[in-house]
C-alpha cells in the first residue's frame, strides 16, 4: 500500500465534499483532480483559464479547504512532486521548473545559508505561535508517567527520533528507538504495553507502518507531524503540527529538533522538581 501524502489526503477530501460544492467550485475541483501534475508548474492565471473560472474562484476554492490562498494550496501539489523525486539533483532542477513566482533562486553556498537561516527563523517563530502550553504540558505528563517510551521515526524522520531517544536515555528513562532493523518492525512494536507511550514522527509521505499500527493503539501516543490532516493526528493523544522550513524543495528539520529538545529538557526540569 502506498504511503498517504498531503496531496492524496487533500484529493480524498475534495472527492468527499464534491457534491456539496457550488457549480463554479465543482469546475475547480474537477480540474484539480484531473490535472494534479500540471498544477505545480502552471500560474494561477493559467489554471483559471483552463478551469474556465475567474482567479477569485480559485482563491474561494482554496479557502473552502482551509488554505489562506491558492498559492498555499498549490504548494501541496508542488511539494508532492518534490517528494516523488528522490534524487537531489533532479529535485533542484524540478524546483527551477516550478518556480513561477519570479523570485530569485539562491545559487552560491553563502546565499543558500542566508536563505535557510531566514526561513528556519520563521519556522521557529511559527512553532512557538502554533504550539500551545497545554499540548506541551500534556506531552511531558505522558512521558513522565510512562513505564517505557518508544520512539518511531522512519526515513527523513529518523534523525529526530534518534536524537529524542538519545536525550531520553540521558534522563535515565526506558526509551527505545523503533527502527525496524532486520525487518523486525512488527516484533519491536509488539513489546508496547498500555502503560507505555509511543512518540511517532512522520511527515508527508506518511509512513504506512505508523498509520496501520497507530490505528490499533494499545498505548498513549504523541505525534509529531506536518499537517492537521495527517493520519497520525487521528489517533494521537497529543499532536504537534510542525511546519518545517524549506528551500529549493529541501526541507529542514530545525523546528522538529527544537520541539524534541523542548520535550526532553522540560522532562529533565520536571525530574529535578520531584527530587527536591
Amino acid at each position: 500500500m502506498k504511503n498517504p501524502t498531503q496531496l492524496s489526503l487533500l484529493q480524498d477530501e475534495i472527492r468527499h465534499r464534491y457534491e456539496t460544492l457550488s457549480k463554479r467550485l465543482k469546475q475547480v475541483a474537477r480540474y484539480m483532480l484531473d490535472n494534479s501534475n500540471s498544477i505545480a508548474f502552471d500560474t494561477i492565471a493559467s489554471i483559471a483559464v483552463q478551469a474556465s473560472v475567474p482567479p477569485s474562484t480559485l482563491i474561494r476554492f482554496a479557502n473552502a479547504f482551509g488554505f489562506s490562498g491558492f498559492n498555499e494550496m498549490k504548494q501541496v501539489f508542488r511539494q508532492h512532486l518534490m517528494e516523488e523525486t528522490v534524487n537531489y539533483t533532479e529535485r533542484a532542477r524540478l524546483f527551477r521548473r516550478t518556480s513561477t513566482d519570479g523570485h530569485v533562486i539562491p545559487e552560491k553556498p553563502a546565499e543558500i545559508l542566508n536563505v535557510f537561516t531566514m526561513v528556519n527563523s520563521q519556522a521557529l517563530q511559527q512553532l512557538v505561535m502554533q504550539t500551545s502550553s497545554e499540548q506541551l504540558d500534556r506531552a511531558v505528563e505522558l512521558l513522565n508517567n510512562a513505564e517505557n517510551i518508544y520512539v518511531i521515526g522512519l526515513r527523513r524522520s529518523f534523525s529526530v527520533a534518534s536524537y529524542l531517544t538519545y536525550a531520553l536515555r540521558h534522563l535515565e528513562r526506558r526509551a527505545f528507538l523503533i527502527d525496524g532493523l532486520g525487518g523486525m518492525f512488527t516484533e519491536q512494536l509488539s513489546m508496547v504495553k498500555p502503560n507505555d507511550v509511543v512518540i511517532a514522527i512522520s511527515y508527508s509521505p506518511y509512513a504506512q507502518e505508523l498509520v496501520e499500527w497507530g490505528a490499533k493503539r494499545g498505548a498513549q501516543q504523541i505525534a509529531i507531524t506536518d499537517s492537521q490532516v495527517s493520519p497520525l493526528a487521528a489517533f494521537s493523544d497529543v499532536c504537534f503540527v510542525v511546519r518545517e522550513a524549506q528551500v529549493d524543495g529541501f526541507r529542514s528539520q530545525v523546528a522538529a529538533m527544537c520541539l524534541a529538545q523542548t520535550l526532553a529538557v522540560s522532562l529533565a526540569l520536571n525530574n529535578a522538581k520531584e527530587e527536591e
